[in-house]
């Protein structure tokens, strides 16, 4: 057959072959669906847009709806035996027995350590200086992961604290992440290699088929300190955490240095991360020493990823609503839970438990603020309480149940923070760290929003926010 009959065939059968190879790849996304998703809805939305979007379906379903990430954490900690679930995990003498820090324990399959809070830091203006200068004391190691790394007034202090702390002999090592720290060009990673300072960015290649999902992030702010102290919590590296900061940009956030055996679960954390971008293996007494400050209260990190085998943060947020008997309090820059955390705290309000959410009253994603109108209507109905953080924009990520049980970390209320991103949180069941940190929420309530100013809101204005709800799950 010639050149001119194939083109032709071709134009003759064109609209032919286009149609099956609509119905195979339809298909395939069908049956993918179908066995891989748990969520019915996004098992639907997939499966609908892949059949009435020839071609483009499939393909926003390959490059967002395939999870290909496949870590093995480097070792399987707190589990006691090969199969089963223990019934009380690294339990340490003289801590509360409690249902919730049993649950949890079955949960992530990790024991408790004791930790410390040891400073709660109110933005970068109290966070960076003290960081700055573990760095320059550090001995041995020192292991940085961060979403986002701005080479600014800032960025460039740590980019010379970390230059300086690798020239003397310290084990460094920084992870950015492949789209926070700058898609196209991460300045801060390339000026780190530069000064020679083993750096890597998770999840990052230029060629989209290349990575293993468009849409994952490793949303971790881990700082680790000679394998004794860390810090964590939501704060980023960037000038904007400065209350030097133009008004429109500032942010405030809330970091905590934690210290104690509870490090440990950190730098395995970090480890892990690690060593899914590098292959290196981070292990041997620079990064975890024989000892530890001791610590005050039973802790435990949950980390969180979509790698995970079970919706663990999901999971240990539900396990914490239902164990309330008397208060909720959440501050969250973020509120976007699925239905099934909304659920639980409705209940939690409707069994008499005080639920507080604080939320920014100015949102720095637009969209998100708009969904976030949509969304917290049910909780207004049945008595839970939502009040506004005034200017700046608040990053703060906590919450606290009754006067027993704390959570700090990277993680937001939302459907990514859940569902997508890499997260690291850390639950205490201390008391006096949960009346400091219901006094820190308590503090940055506003104007309380009323079910009358939602419902007052015009009917354009709310299909907007309905419309950006749908896209709850990207947000």
């Amino acid at each position: 057959m010639d050149l001119t009959a194939l083109l032709t065939s071709l134009a003759d059968h064109g609209p032919l072959l286009l149609t099956a190879l609509h119905v195979v790849t339809a298909g395939t996304v069908t049956i993918h669906a179908l066995i891989r998703k748990r969520d019915v809805p996004a098992a639907i939305g997939w499966i609908g847009l892949a059949w009435l979007s020839p071609f483009f379906g499939p393909i926003l379903y390959f490059g967002f709806g395939i999870n290909r990430v496949k870590r093995r954490a480097i070792r399987l900690r707190g589990i006691a035996g090969a199969g089963g679930f223990p019934g009380r995990l690294g339990a340490v003498p003289g801590e509360p027995a409690g249902s919730l820090q049993t649950a949890v324990g079955r949960i992530t399959r990790s024991g408790t350590k004791p930790g410390t809070v040891a400073a709660a830091l109110d933005c970068g203006d109290e966070a960076y200086p003290r960081m700055l200068a573990a760095i320059d004391d550090a001995r041995t190691s020192v292991a940085l992961s961060t979403f986002i790394f701005r080479p600014d007034e800032a960025g460039l202090r740590f980019i010379d604290a970390l230059t300086r702390a690798h020239r003397r002999g310290v084990a460094v090592r920084v992870l950015i992440d492949g789209f926070g720290g700058g898609f196209l060009f991460s300045r801060a990673y390339h000026q780190l290699r530069r000064e020679g300072v083993p750096a890597a960015r998770y999840l990052h290649s230029l060629m989209p088929w290349k990575m293993p999902l468009l849409d994952l992030r490793l949303h971790k702010k881990i700082l680790l300190i000679d394998g004794e102290t860390a810090f964590i919590g939501g704060l980023n590296i960037g000038a904007d955490n400065l209350r030097t900061a133009k008004p429109q940009d500032r942010v405030r956030d809330l970091h905590f240095r934690v210290e104690g055996p509870v490090v440990q679960q950190v730098t395995e954390s970090f480890q892990d991360d690690w060593a899914f971008s590098t292959s290196e293996t981070l292990e041997g007494p620079l990064w975890f020493p024989a000892e530890h400050r001791d610590g005050t209260a039973p802790a435990r990190v949950i980390s969180s990823g979509p790698d995970q085998s079970v919706d663990q943060l999901i999971l240990v947020l539900l396990s914490a609503i239902n164990a309330a008997s008397s208060s909720i309090r959440i501050a969250t820059p973020y509120f976007l839970p699925d239905e099934q955390v909304l659920t639980a705290l409705q209940l939690a309000a409707l069994r008499g438990v005080a639920v507080h959410v604080v939320i920014p009253a100015v949102n720095n994603h637009r969209l998100m603020g708009w969904a976030m109108q949509a969304h917290i209507r049910p909780l207004l109905k049945v008595g839970c309480h939502v009040w506004r953080s005034p200017r700046p924009f608040d990053h703060s990520k906590l919450a606290t149940v009754d006067e027993s049980w704390c959570l700090i970390g990277s993680a937001n209320w939302d459907a990514r923070s859940l569902r997508l991103n890499f997260e690291i949180t850390m639950e205490f069941y201390d008391h006096e760290l949960a009346k400091r940190l219901n006094g820190i929420i308590d503090g940055k309530r506003g104007d309380a929003v009323t079910l009358e100013q939602i419902d007052a809101r015009w009917p354009i204005v709310k299909i907007r926010d309905a419309a950006a709800r749908l896209l709850m799950p990207y947000l």
